[in-house]
């Protein structure tokens, strides 16, 4: 019979951790800081160390993909010195180290993000935070060099853009309706 009964309650804390996990895995919630290097530029000349003033451009989600807040949308880095508590502490942590130009994806749990009662209404109390980050300045220092940069990435996205809006247009000129200057459509 002990035998039997270890066994059963073996069975029963195994499908009880399979479960966990499993619920875990769904959710998309962490329990400790995720580092995700994108980017990493060949040489590493400067490096982010705390009490340094960094500029950083991010862009925040939630598990479910929903965005919260992006300084790429607004085409305006975010400035702060890092370790010293201005930020919340997954940033503090995850961006140490980090070199000017690199790209990092962050999975921040909540016990280094907003905690349970979150930042309403945008983030929900227990909420797990991913962060698309790049490191543009630190101290003052940029990248001069002709490497690709934020403004650069964004001048030639603007660039295709144009492009593809005037393809568009010129191929709304073969179409069998016109726009009279009222704007009502004529064939």
């Amino acid at each position: 019979m002990r035998i039997a009964s270890r066994f059963h309650l073996t069975c029963v804390l195994l499908l009880f951790a399979v479960l966990q996990f499993g619920l875990a895995k769904k959710s998309g919630d962490v329990t400790e800081l995720q580092i995700g290097v994108k980017y990493k530029p060949k040489t590493c000349e400067v490096q982010a160390h705390k009490g340094d003033s960094v500029k950083v451009h991010y862009r925040g989600k939630l598990t479910d993909g929903t965005v919260f807040d992006s300084s790429f949308d607004r085409g305006i880095p975010f400035e702060f010195k890092l370790g010293s508590g201005q930020v919340i502490k997954g940033w503090d942590q995850g961006l140490l180290g980090m070199c000017l130009g690199e790209k990092r994806k962050l999975r921040i749990p909540p016990k280094l993000g907003y905690g349970e009662q979150g930042a309403p209404p945008t983030i929900p109390g227990g909420a797990t935070l991913i962060f698309d980050t790049e490191l543009v300045a630190v101290n003052g220092k940029t990248l001069n060099d002709g490497k690709q940069t934020t403004e650069n990435y964004n001048r030639g996205e603007s660039l295709w853009l144009s492009a593809f809006l005037l393809k568009t247009v010129d191929s709304l000129k073969s179409f069998p309706f016109s726009l009279s200057s009222q704007g009502d459509c004529t064939s």
